[in-house]
């Protein structure tokens, strides 16, 4: 297998080569301005950036740092003003258009499909075609694993585990028994799923474990960061809806229910039984009391609190600690901000 990742890593080289500014803007369903032959090799940020490279500018700074880069072409929006008769290709979101851009010139190497001769794979799994399966994995009784997924070195994958398609579980991850995933998810390094939920009894001065019975269901194109772990329901199910992406070392406790395409940055906590709809955006280091509702599209700013049992409206952009809504939120730091200055005064005469 060491020499088929060689051949494979030496192929993505060979097919890595320069780009035209006319064929990467036709990629792009684009138009470009300038020297449509100018050939671009790779992606770069703005102020590193060579004439061989692409960058992006979006607004504000970037805007004015552009007339400075190196860069041979640069991805603008459609209202950059290009006095300086610069080699742009402008794009409606520039963002999405350079991360399109990076996937074209910095294909990802892609494993040969196979199995490891050191990993354990128990009777009654099933694996699927052009699957590869890494070093010292193991996968339980009855797992099935889906088409083109591919699980990296040092996975434990349970009884009973059902990986979709073109799944991408990174090495070192743990997915306990009984857990869904859909297609194309991804899975980080040290990701835990289907762990017990934190449930205890406190009955005659000691807390007796209340089992964990449930599962976790994982929709399809999620993608979960290094470290994070989803706890698997008390009873029924702790689910992640399509679409979601979940940043580094968050924790998502028993019975959550996480909506589609909702949006979490790190070291965020979920406690027990949290329902955040479809669209929300959580800030990172955010945690979240047993019970509580993040309603569709409402965005929670980083290192907020959001109490047991709270409903963040919908729509609503909250902060603070208890969570507030933004406007409140800031009228209170200027009063703040005012007796400070008043409490300094008056010490100072």
């Amino acid at each position: 297998m060491e020499a088929a990742h060689a051949q494979r890593l030496g192929e993505r080289l060979l097919h890595t080569g320069l780009v035209r500014v006319q064929d990467l803007a036709e990629f792009l369903q684009s138009t470009f301005e300038g020297d449509g032959d100018v050939e671009v090799r790779r992606a770069a940020a703005l102020e590193d950036a060579s004439p061989r490279d692409v960058s992006f500018v979006m607004r504000g700074r970037a805007m004015k740092s552009a007339v400075s880069s190196n860069a041979g072409c640069l991805i603008v929006p459609r209202e950059f003003d290009n006095a300086g008769q610069r080699t742009v290709i402008r794009a409606t979101n520039p963002r999405a258009a350079m991360a399109r851009t990076i996937a074209r010139l910095h294909p990802q190497l892609t494993p040969i499909p196979g199995v490891d001769p050191s990993a354990v794979i128990s009777l009654g799994a099933t694996i699927g075609p052009e699957v590869y399966i890494g070093p010292f994995v193991s996968i339980g009784v009855g797992a099935r694993i889906g088409a083109g997924t591919s699980i990296g070195a040092g996975s434990v994958i349970g009884d009973s585990v059902v990986i979709g398609e073109r799944c991408v579980i990174h090495p070192r991850v743990t997915i306990y028994d009984d857990v869904i995933l859909g297609h194309r998810v991804i899975l980080h390094a040290g990701a835990v799923i289907g762990a017990d939920g934190f449930g205890y009894v406190f009955e005659n001065g000691v807390y007796e474990k209340f089992p964990q019975i449930g599962r976790v269901e994982i929709g399809d194109r999620v993608e979960i960061g290094a470290n994070a772990c989803v706890d698997r329901a008390a009873l029924g199910v702790t689910s992640i809806g399509e679409g979601t992406k979940i940043d580094n070392m968050v924790h998502i406790g028993h019975n959550c229910q996480i909506g589609r395409h909702v949006v979490v940055a790190a070291q965020t906590g979920f406690s027990g039984g949290v329902v955040v709809e479809d669209y929300a955006v959580v800030g990172g280091q955010v945690g979240v009391g047993d019970k509580a509702r993040i309603e569709s599209r409402a965005v929670v700013g980083s290192g907020s609190g959001i109490l047991t049992s709270k409903i963040v409206r919908a729509g609503q952009t909250v902060w603070g600690t208890p969570a507030r809504p933004l406007k409140e939120y800031l009228a209170q730091l200027a009063v703040l901000s005012r007796l400070a200055k008043k409490r300094k005064s008056s010490e100072e005469a």
